[in-house]
């Protein structure tokens, strides 16, 4: 029996099945529906690829209208981290119910997972979503969707082609004070715009040489590398990945996925982007934000410098605030009319006039309730809903596809600009860079054999 055959049963009434065995079948309670408790025939049926911390608050804050059933990690240890959950039957992934894979592949195939939830570092999310997108599943990627341009380009070209709901993990689009905020800028609220300004997010660098460490066990080294160049494990690569070239593009793809996301939010350039970067001063040699490694990491002269980059219309942004000195989810927005600083769920304003007609609209008080917890920070419930909901209206997520290759895209040209250590002009309805070859050979990457990409045409 297939999965469609098996809803459409389940659909026809659970009694009328039970009818025809002869032992006793009992209904467990979690099956049946409730007021505020969808019911078994009514939720999506969700699976998880990548089970690290994040993954881990995603299952902790997703709605009961998704159902968790499978997870997979190449570090078998991560599946077996307890979680909370927001079902009735389980605390803890130990259970049973929860099927456990180390290669995402064979969860892919399961034929009752409806969507997938991916959480893998930087360089392990493209392939496996465009292999759930052949597979029929639903996403919700987290950020940064990509770790290089064309890789992003080539995971929009899957989701269409094989028509799936992606959403990917900027949760603030969901976020009431960031829309109306948003909208506030994109109507014309300040005015004509004359400067946007953001931090100066670090950068990642490239791997100094390591000593070979024993993999630990349950951990399939070669699965975890992927798509980027084979070398021993050491810790440092596997627990600070996020600081290498290799595995993904520091903080500005980071955070900087969130606060650049912001800025093509209110400018409305979600099907677009900025047309030149350029690097403006030369990298300063400690981090510019988060904290340091425990081990001395070598930064690369000019890979932390600051860049500013520019718009069709004119419009500016300058990344060179300090992370004290302004917000690392948003930027401040500048018009004619006044400032308006843009933050996860925050907004503050000069004069104070604007931020205080715009909360007028909402109700703070609820905002402020879902927001109370230590996990706030990192709230995703409202996004996941989104996600759920469109999985089954098929309506178009607020964080779709191409919004989220779109915004990574800005991050990723100003790690080229620092990289090249000069101007470079961005045709973005080609997504090529301009009269520059060296620059361009970045917008793509060599991949390892075994790991290359699918035919997304296929």
């Amino acid at each position: 029996m297939d999965y469609l055959s098996r809803r459409q049963l389940l659909k026809l009434g659970v009694a009328a099945a039970a009818g025809a065995i002869s032992t006793p079948y009992f209904i467990p309670s979690a099956a049946l529906a409730s007021k505020g408790r969808p019911g078994a025939n009514d939720r999506i049926t969700v699976g998880v690829i990548g089970v690290g911390c994040r993954a881990r608050l995603l299952i902790d804050q997703l709605p009961r209208q998704g159902q968790i059933a499978s997870l997979a990690d190449c570090y078998l240890k991560q599946c077996k981290a307890p979680h909370r959950y927001n079902d009735d039957r389980s605390k803890s992934s130990n259970n049973p119910i929860w099927r456990i894979h180390q290669d995402y592949r064979k969860l892919l195939d399961e034929k009752d997972i409806d969507a997938v939830i991916v959480a893998t570092p930087d360089h392990g999310r493209v392939l496996p979503c465009i292999l759930a997108c052949q597979a029929g599943k639903d996403i919700y990627a987290e950020k940064p969707l990509s770790l290089y341009i064309e890789e992003g380009r080539a995971l929009v070209k899957a989701a269409r082609k094989h028509k799936r709901i992606l959403q990917v993990g900027s949760q603030q689009r969901s976020m009431e004070i960031n829309r109306i905020a948003c909208e506030f800028v994109r109507n014309g609220g300040l005015g004509k715009i004359r400067k946007i300004k953001g931090l100066n997010f670090w950068a990642a660098n490239p791997i100094p040489d390591l000593p070979k460490e024993s993999v630990p066990d349950g951990l399939d080294w070669d699965q975890w590398l992927g798509q980027a160049p084979l070398r021993p494990y050491n810790h440092r690569l596997y627990s600070n990945w996020r600081r290498w070239w290799d595995y993904g593009g520091g903080d500005i793809t980071n955070m900087g996925a969130h606060a650049l996301d912001q800025v093509q939010w209110a400018l409305g350039a979600d099907d677009t982007g900025p047309v030149e970067f350029w690097p403006v001063t030369p990298g300063q040699k400690e981090f510019v934000r988060g904290q340091k490694p425990a081990a001395p990491c070598p930064v690369t002269p000019g890979k932390n410098g600051k860049v500013s980059y520019r718009y069709a219309n004119g419009i500016q942004v300058d990344l060179e605030l300090k992370e004290k000195h302004g917000p690392d989810c948003g930027a401040v927005f500048a018009g004619e009319n006044g400032k308006l600083e843009i933050n996860r769920n925050k907004i503050t304003s000069n004069p104070k006039s604007i931020a205080a007609e715009l909360l007028k609209t909402i109700n703070v008080e609820q905002q402020e309730r879902t927001w109370s917890d230590k996990t706030a920070l990192w709230q995703a419930g409202d996004h996941l809903k989104n996600w759920l909901d469109c999985i089954v209206s098929r309506r178009t997520p607020n964080a779709d596809v191409e919004i989220g290759h779109r915004s990574i895209t800005v991050c990723h040209l100003v790690n080229i600009a620092r990289e090249v250590g000069r101007k470079i002009t961005w045709d973005p309805v080609k997504e090529q860079i301009v009269g520059d070859e060296e620059a361009n050979k970045l917008v793509n990457r060599s991949r390892r054999k075994g790991f290359e990409l699918p035919d997304v045409a296929s």
